[in-house]
């Protein structure tokens, strides 16, 4: 897809073609694709037609209905904050009274769109000409807001951030552009000083615009994030996505958080305030309570796994597991509940007889700390996903002071993985 491609596509009658296409089907593709050529389109805009409606319904899950109004390139697609991420992002800007924001390195506008929704007008330049296209035709519906092609480093920073009441967002590019992988994704980046723009450029901007934003990598180390900052990591279904660190009138709390977002669940935040300071570790087997505690990968990430042993007066099984095992039972927004049904040292003999013995036939496995092969233990074991005519257990695979356990539990509360 080309730039004349794009402005195609934002037109009333590619808009109209695009409306009015079928879902993308996979085995009607090559059908589609005659129907439309027959109609008079030509062989760039048919594949344009066909890749947006093949996109868009892939967008479904990361945006909602609000993915039939946007354009995407499969690259911006994966690479874009989720609607409900991008809204978490917004919040701050919002909350702040801030009338503009400049979003250097705005993607496909994913982020532009959700601070545009809450009122504040947007500017966001993108390196790649078509990417910053496709964000502007995204931000149509909010006329103040627009995108253009550009780099970061050009940013000049008002004269009075305060009084203009201005914020900056940075959303430094971690792959590495023109190099795929084996699935044909631009190859991802994990080190700081491979993203662009660059971590001192981040820093040097938070310096001019003291209401800055950086998205980062979830691996972003703890002693990296300046003082006064807030680092925040950030985790949907169970999966760490991202480290916002925040500055000036964005921060909630100095130091470092964790937000847990869930389908149909509200959000969760803890932080340093209400975490225990070196958590108690279990010695032995023995030390296991009533009750296992599966903290969210979040609050493990942001080292705050005390804000769970505080809570239920527990200990980890192993320092930087994220599990803890309590007598205590309490609904933690932020850890999951297991009720602790057996506890023993990890062998396949004894675990096959244990199964063996209780006529179990289905598993669910969970692990941490223990490095396996899941489809080769299931065959150790002689056991498959499925339950069949048997009864099904849950095992999780871990260490408690070095030494591999395995633990039988069952879940209380109903939050998938």
């Amino acid at each position: 897809m080309d730039l004349t491609t794009v402005r195609w596509l934002a037109s009333p009658e590619g808009h109209a073609a695009l409306h009015d296409l079928p879902e993308y089907s996979e085995s009607d593709a090559v059908g589609q694709a005659s129907r439309l050529r027959a109609s008079g389109l030509s062989p760039e805009q048919v594949a344009a037609l066909l890749t947006q409606k093949r996109l868009r319904a892939r967008a479904q899950g990361k945006f909602g209905e609000f993915a039939e109004g946007m354009l995407f390139t499969a690259d911006g697609l994966e690479q874009a904050s989720r609607l409900e991420v991008a809204a978490t992002h917004a919040g701050r800007y919002a909350s702040a009274s801030l009338a503009t924001v400049h979003d250097l390195g705005c993607g496909i506008g994913s982020d532009a769109m959700a601070m545009s929704a809450l009122g504040v007008t947007v500017h966001g330049v993108d390196a790649d000409p078509l990417t910053a296209a496709l964000a502007d035709v995204n931000l149509r519906p909010w006329p103040d807001s627009r995108a253009r092609t550009g780099v970061a480093e050009d940013f000049e920073p008002p004269l009075d951030p305060l009084h203009s009441r201005t914020g900056v967002w940075l959303d430094p590019a971690r792959r590495t552009p023109g190099v795929t992988d084996h699935s044909g994704r631009t190859r991802r980046v994990f080190r700081l000083d491979e993203i662009s723009p660059s971590w001192d450029f981040v820093v040097s901007v938070a310096r001019d615009v003291p209401a800055t934003g950086a998205k980062l990598s979830p691996s972003l180390p703890h002693d990296i994030p300046p003082l006064g900052t807030e680092a925040q990591w950030t985790s949907w279904q169970g999966t760490v996505l991202e480290c916002t660190v925040w500055w000036g009138p964005l921060v909630k709390e100095a130091g470092r958080s964790a937000r847990v977002l869930r389908k149909g669940a509200p959000p969760v935040e803890v932080d340093q305030r209400t975490c225990e300071d070196d958590p108690a570790a279990a010695g032995t087997l023995t030390d296991i309570g009533a009750w296992l505690y599966e903290a969210d990968r979040a609050v493990n990430r942001a080292g705050l796994i005390g804000t769970v042993t505080g809570t239920v007066s527990g200990m980890e099984l192993e320092a930087g597991l994220g599990y803890v095992t309590s007598d205590l039972a309490v609904d933690l927004g932020h850890a999951r509940r297991f009720e602790v049904l057996e506890a023993m040292p990890f062998s396949v003999k004894s675990l096959r007889a244990w199964l063996r013995e209780r006529g179990i036939t289905g598993l669910t496995v969970k692990k941490r700390g223990i490095r396996l092969d899941e489809d080769q233990l299931r065959r150790q074991l002689k056991i498959g996903r499925d339950a069949g005519s048997g009864e099904s257990a849950t095992i999780v695979l871990t260490r408690v002071a070095g030494t591999q356990v395995v633990l039988v539990v069952r879940p209380i509360d109903p939050a998938s993985d």
